[in-house]
């Protein structure tokens, strides 16, 4: 049956290989372990707040607090759709779509990870056709935009193949030391030239006043 009180956890994006959704809490609890045995080679950050720096058991606490924190503070203005995603009904990584005063300014960001069995398998590229999906197909966005370092290679390389052009770069801290930050912008336009007909949503009119749009 459809949740009565939060509607979003009905919402499912669907792609041939992968789906997206909010997770529950034993979800939650399986993501914060893939995260804990490692999303990324420890001698580098691909993260502009260093969390997986962080030890067990504070890494997969400060994770679930984050969630929670998602759901809590959730409101049409301000929302973060911090979504599980899951290969085969496993839990593989989270792919986000954040976004202020969606319904006026109609832009939207993004940000992802991946656990490491699961990454070079073209998974990270899947994903994040999916959100866009959601946020140009769904949600009627303009603009959606993403960030990396400049030495992330396959996050810039996700975001170059689906259409994202290079929007400037500037200096950022990255374990308090300065490096540079690049920032990518996805157009309507953009995304349309490559737009898929195998994405499918699934419970988005139910939701569709609490994204804003």
């Amino acid at each position: 049956m459809p949740n009565p009180y939060w509607p979003l956890f009905d919402l499912v994006i669907r792609t041939p290989r992968l789906e997206i959704r909010l997770p529950s809490d034993d979800i939650l609890v399986e993501l914060v372990r893939l995260a804990s045995a490692g999303i990324h080679d420890p001698e580098d950050m691909p993260f502009a707040i260093p969390w997986t720096d962080a030890s067990s058991p504070d890494l997969e606490r400060s994770a679930l607090q984050w969630w929670w924190h998602q759901r809590a503070a959730w409101s049409p203005k301000d929302w973060t759709f911090a979504g599980a995603v899951l290969v085969d009904g496993i839990p593989v990584g989270v792919q986000d779509l954040a976004a202020r005063d969606v319904a006026t300014l109609r832009s939207v960001g993004t940000g992802s990870w991946l656990g490491r069995a699961f990454q070079g398998l073209g998974i990270g590229q899947e994903m994040r056709a999916a959100v866009l999906h959601l946020a140009f197909a769904g949600l009627g966005a303009a603009e959606a935009h993403s960030g990396a370092w400049h030495d992330n290679r396959p996050s810039l390389a996700v975001s170059r193949k689906l259409g994202y052009e290079d929007n400037g770069s500037d200096l950022r801290l990255r374990r308090d030391v300065a490096d540079r930050h690049i920032s990518l912008r996805l157009t309507r336009d953009g995304w349309r030239a490559g737009r898929r007909g195998d994405i499918e949503l699934l419970g988005l009119d139910g939701c569709r006043a609490m994204f804003g749009a």
